[in-house]
């Protein structure tokens, strides 16, 4: 299920291979969150940085640039979503965000753990 900034979320075929993964999500690197229910969310890692457009909540922050919804099988591989995924997914992210432009969460973050 793919998702961009001002529209509703909608069905889609992507290839399993690296390409076709950045691509969706706007290239540069992808980082993979999982979000529970065996769902996985696939965004670029450097959205904020890239200023790729606010897209929807996720918690206490905003993913920014297009993203998409996988199913992940016992081997973490990418598989397509089941039907009841597919509804969890549509009714977390159904409606397109507006934001200001204004959001403290919008201001990209460095996290440094040290030893």
């Amino acid at each position: 299920m793919k998702v961009e900034p001002g529209r509703a979320p909608y069905e889609k075929e992507i290839e399993n291979n690296l390409k076709s993964i950045q691509a969706e999500v706007g290239g540069g690197l992808f980082q993979p969150l999982y979000l529970g229910a065996g769902i996985v969310l696939c965004c670029n890692e450097e959205g904020k940085l890239n200023g790729m457009p606010p897209n929807r909540w996720l918690g206490n922050d905003i993913i920014c640039g297009p993203f998409f919804l996988v199913g992940e099988n016992s081997e973490e591989e990418f598989v397509s979503l089941t039907d009841r995924q597919m509804q969890l997914a549509r009714d977390a992210f159904a409606q397109p965000e507006q934001f200001t432009g204004e959001e403290p969460e919008l201001e990209p973050k460095v996290t440094i753990f040290t030893w």
